[in-house]
């Protein structure tokens, strides 16, 4: 004999309470994931490896000036030009709009190990290219080094 009284007393969560919560979940979910805005995130945590690859080849650069006398790699002239990949052979490196340092900065290791790449290349980057660029200020002789893809406006250069 099935006993009514005790199947109406049985508690649990109806069909529509158990929609509800998952809807406010839902909704919770979206506005933290608004909030948190991870493409900003990811574009600042890319600017900062853009601004710590820019001063690393330019400490490399400074170090390289300093053990020749102050005279700093050949190639690095009055105009912007993008650098070279470590891997790419210095023949082919130095027959487009790009300057090779990796046989001055990076040869044993002394300076840098390889030049840094940027988070986004090939992306934004020439073909051999690693997406920094270099130039020697014509007139105070004082070298920058940029990072022309930053993202969200901001402006990555360090000049020494």
């Amino acid at each position: 004999m099935v006993n009514f009284k005790k199947l109406k007393q049985q508690k649990g969560f109806t069909l529509l309470e158990i929609l509800l919560v998952v809807a406010v979940i839902a909704i919770l979910a979206g506005i933290v994931i608004i909030a948190i805005n991870p493409n900003k995130q990811l574009g600042d945590s890319r600017n900062a490896q853009r601004s710590s690859d820019v001063t690393t080849i330019l400490n490399a650069v400074y170090q390289y000036s300093l053990d020749n006398n102050g005279s700093i790699p050949a190639g690095i002239i009055a105009t912007t030009k993008e650098m070279c990949k470590t891997t790419v052979a210095p023949a082919t490196c130095t027959t487009g709009s790009l300057i090779d340092l990796s046989t001055t900065i990076t040869v044993g290791g002394k300076y840098l190990g390889a030049l840094p790449i940027d988070p986004q290349c090939p992306l934004n980057c020439a073909a051999d290219g690693n997406g920094y660029e270099i130039l020697k200020d014509a007139t105070t002789g004082r070298i920058t080094v940029s990072a022309p893809s930053a993202e969200q406006g901001k402006t990555i250069s360090v000049t020494r």
